[in-house]
């Protein structure tokens, strides 16, 4: 395997993303939405690279209060299959660890689903403690 590069993006590397190795994201990265996320300067993507083509990220954003210090919501950590448990998503949330904290963040936090073994491991490796009793709610477009 070749060595993998951890790189963060700004606006001016939205044109990074046209190589995305297919099964990386969710969904196909959307140009106008990638450049609006990355000239947002709360937000933060952070790309593992295989002889250019993105093979793995995480994205994150700040988040601000006027009553609390700045934290950090990771929103997402993903590593293309293929390139699963070899260090890069280690690579990825520390680097994007280092980022929020270079802008401030006290609190880092991120959210995974109950049985994503996977991330749990991951994060409580990275030394993240745990919560209990979150309930998450969310609204659709149907709900106001």
């Amino acid at each position: 395997m070749n060595p993998i590069t951890i790189r963060n993006l700004g606006p001016e590397d939205a044109h990074i993303l046209d190589r995305v190795k297919p099964g990386t994201f969710d969904n196909r990265i959307d140009p106008s939405w990638a450049f609006g996320f990355l000239a947002t300067r709360v937000n933060e993507l952070v790309v593992a690279l295989d002889q250019g083509e993105v093979i793995g990220f995480a994205s994150g954003t700040v988040i601000m209060h006027p009553d609390k210090p700045f934290s950090f919501f990771v929103n997402e950590v993903g590593v293309h299959e293929a390139y699963q448990r070899n260090g890069i998503a280690t690579r990825l949330v520390k680097r994007i660890c280092d980022l929020a904290r270079d802008r401030g963040c006290d609190v880092i936090w991120v959210a995974t689903e109950g049985d994503n073994m996977a991330a749990r491991e991951l994060y409580r490796s990275l030394g993240a403690r745990e919560t209990e009793d979150v309930v998450v709610y969310e609204w659709d477009d149907d709900t106001p």
